[in-house]
């Protein structure tokens, strides 16, 4: 499924952009080699930040 439709970034894309080591909506774009344009996508990348963050968080437990 497609996060971003004017990049053509998908879900697999910004999880390996985050998992790079991705914190911040504008490190994904950078990972991607894009930036944003309308940034409707922008708040899901942001929510899959948080949600890796939690996780990991988690995981550290």
């Amino acid at each position: 499924m497609y996060v971003c439709n004017c990049n053509a970034i998908r879900e697999r894309d910004a999880h390996a952009a985050i998992e790079s080591g991705a914190c911040t909506v504008k490190a994904v774009f950078d990972h991607c080699q894009t930036r944003a344009q309308c940034a409707k996508c922008v708040c899901d990348i942001r929510q899959m930040i948080d949600d890796a963050s939690i996780t990991m968080a988690m995981a550290a437990e």
